[in-house]
């Protein structure tokens, strides 16, 4: 395979990563709740879920309310870190998208062949910074979750994880793939140097 094919394939895998991962920000279903819950004295059929957002209920008619979360300052710290973590993927996953298209050789931008394989490393670097900040975000959240399910003294509703984290996983999986491919271009500019 030539470099130009890879690079398109590795630009395809790390943007489609970057949607998935991107989609799940605001998406609903982080963790749901395991089983029926009873609301004060009356027993009803409901189901809970959550994201980073808000927390909803579905009753047994099919009707949701909605409850955003009210004060940042009132959240658990392990959601204003899964929050901060999520919104500084998206930015690097933006940024690496717009250095990848400048940096690939088949762009008629970007200048020689060392200097766009300078900002395809610096794009591939930005996917990967990307996908390890969405994946910690994504593993803080399920593990709390599952921390909180298996913890006999938490009186709470209980939850399980949610689509949401599994799409999350595969999409930050596929942006640091897609970011070791592009940042192997760094290879290229020492044996480059390295020849005669």
């Amino acid at each position: 395979m030539t470099k130009v094919i890879i690079e398109i394939i590795a630009f395809l895998v790390s943007t489609s990563g970057w949607v998935l991962m991107s989609a799940t920000l605001p998406a609903d279903y982080w963790k749901v709740s395991s089983n029926d819950a009873s609301i004060g004295a009356v027993i009803t059929t409901a189901s809970f879920w959550r994201n980073l957002w808000k927390v909803c209920l579905i009753d047994s008619t099919g009707v949701t309310n909605c409850r955003d979360f009210p004060s940042l300052l009132e959240l658990d710290g392990y959601i204003q870190v899964c929050r901060a973590l999520m919104i500084a993927a998206v930015c690097l996953g933006f940024f690496a998208i717009a250095c990848a298209l400048v940096g690939m050789k088949c762009t008629k931008i970007g200048g020689n062949d060392q200097v766009k394989a300078r900002i395809v490393c610096a794009s591939g670097i930005q996917y990967f910074i990307c996908g390890i900040c969405s994946l910690t975000a994504f593993s803080l959240y399920a593990n709390r979750t599952m921390n909180d399910f298996f913890d006999p003294m938490f009186m709470d509703i209980k939850y399980e994880i949610g689509s949401a984290l599994f799409i999350g996983w595969a999409g930050a999986i596929m942006c640091i793939l897609g970011g070791i491919v592009f940042s192997l271009s760094l290879f290229d500019i020492f044996s480059k140097r390295s020849t005669p």
